[in-house]
């Protein structure tokens, strides 16, 4: 509780102390007036310009790492940074010479920032949401595009701003209590995921849109040019600085993205693994492993199957991404489950059985607000479902059952089963697979059943090798732990 209430307490600091000291200096002796034109055009435009760049950069690895609430963010901080380039090209007496052009699209920038923000801080299995993942690798070059499209649009015809009248009452106050509304829910919704999860980047996206809202009250309130007036400028690009630096702590790993780009085209699926592991996946497949000693190695050795599984299925390279991550962190509903069960070395009770099968729709309400895409998620929800419709936690049959899910299935209960528990010891590999074909139709999808057939026919030497030197060892050495 202790912890929480720190966490509140800095936030609330971080946005009373540029909204005091605006407020301290406003309308004082102190706010003079700074008419620096040639500085705001060049320096802003400039400033701005570079972090359009960034922005856009984010949305590129947004698509790499599969996550619809980073192209999200960078949708939003690309609205903000074009539209702030724009603002600063448009510094009356230069390029531009119509007076209300500058101060409406500094307002525009933060009106079309919170949309997108606050579409990042929804759920990934809602209709919409799922709908824009779908256009994932379209979103950025198609908005970017328009972005351009509207300042150009309003370069050559700047008296259309006078539509929008955000600088006017009743429009200023309207725009602005729109604003904050949307972005105290955002800020509400990242907190909260902030509190169960404690990843860098949602408590980055709440300071980010908290200054937001800081810098729309400066921008609606405050005097041109004044010294008070300037900070909302900072504010706004601090906004930028520090969502980037948390996407770079949580995600990017030390690999570059040309090295990553060409690992897609590999068929080892180490590499694969290594590659497309984010640190915020990093960290959930290590907290797993913390509280269950049989899941050590198992997360990583059901990714390992099932995209060797994928690619005998010729599964496309989106695809084979969204097993290597929804593999690696299938089992991360264990973390709700009581270590008292989770660890209990005999046979369960019917009652604790139902609550070992709670842990796929514990993982995957916990996915969908980190930003998994539904493929992944598909994985984690549905890796217990059987072809007979006997599985849970939906009892899907068949082709119900989404094809990743299905694939992960048979690599999941072949390692449960060529694993030793606390309660009986490993299959052999034979043993195993006869059960794998025996479920055939039943438990597995026949044609998933089929393909490992062929798979360890042809490749007994990776099996051998993965169940005997224990890859999440390796896994180990590489996070340097």
């Amino acid at each position: 509780m202790r912890k929480n209430t720190g966490v509140f307490t800095r936030f609330a600091v971080s946005m009373l102390i540029p909204l005091a000291g605006y407020l301290l200096v406003r309308g004082t002796e102190f706010d003079k007036s700074i008419n620096a034109p040639h500085e705001h055009f060049y320096i802003v435009s400039l400033v701005s310009l570079l972090s359009l760049a960034l922005a856009i950069a984010v949305g590129f690895v947004a698509i790499q790492l599969r996550n619809i609430k980073i192209s999200f963010l960078s949708l939003s901080y690309v609205s903000l940074t074009a539209m702030f380039v724009f603002h600063g090209l448009s510094t009356p007496g230069f390029l531009m010479h119509h007076p209300n052009i500058a101060g409406s699209a500094a307002q525009l920038s933060i009106l079309l920032a919170v949309i997108w923000l606050w579409l990042s801080s929804l759920s990934v299995d809602l209709p919409l949401i799922k709908w824009f993942s779908e256009w994932q690798r379209l979103l950025l070059p198609i908005w970017t595009l328009l972005l351009f499209g509207f300042c150009a649009f309003l370069w050559f015809n700047p008296d259309v701003i006078l539509y929008f009248q955000m600088k006017e009452l009743p429009m200023k106050w309207t725009a602005s209590l729109f604003i904050m509304s949307l972005n105290g829910w955002t800020i509400y919704r990242y907190l909260m995921t902030y509190l169960s999860s404690r990843f860098p980047l949602q408590l980055a996206i709440v300071y980010s849109a908290g200054w937001m809202i800081v810098a729309q009250i400066i921008i609606v309130s405050g005097v041109t040019w004044n010294i008070s007036w300037w900070l909302y400028h900072f504010l706004l690009l601090a906004s930028v600085i520090v969502m980037v630096a948390g996407i770079v702590y949580q995600y990017v790993s030390s690999k570059s993205i040309t090295s990553s780009v060409k690992l897609m085209f590999r068929a080892n699926p180490r590499d694969w693994i290594n590659t497309y592991m984010s640190t915020s996946v990093r960290e959930l497949v290590m907290t797993t492993e913390a509280r269950d000693s049989y899941t050590a190695g198992h997360n990583y050795r059901v990714a390992l199957y099932a995209l060797k599984l994928g690619e005998e299925l010729s599964l496309t390279s989106a695809d084979l991404r969204a097993i290597a991550q929804g593999g690696l962190v299938h089992d991360v509903g264990k973390l709700r489950i009581p270590d008292t069960i989770l660890n209990k070395p005999g046979k369960l009770s019917p009652e604790e059985r139902k609550i070992i099968e709670v842990h796929p729709v514990s993982g995957y309400d916990l996915c969908k607000r980190l930003g998994f895409m539904p493929e992944e998620l598909s994985v984690i929800r549905s890796h217990h479902e059987k072809w007979d419709g006997s599985g849970y936690p939906d009892q899907l049959a068949g082709e119900q059952i989404p094809l990743l899910a299905r694939v992960t299935a048979v690599a999941d209960v072949y390692d449960a089963l060529t694993s030793s528990r606390s309660y009986r010891k490993a299959m052999t590999h034979e043993a195993a697979m006869e059960i794998i074909v025996k479920e055939s139709g039943r438990h597995f999808d026949p044609h998933c059943v089929s393909a490992w057939e062929r798979l360890v026919r042809e490749q007994p030497v990776f099996f051998e090798e993965t169940i005997r030197n224990s890859p999440h060892l390796k896994l180990y050495r590489k996070l340097g732990r």
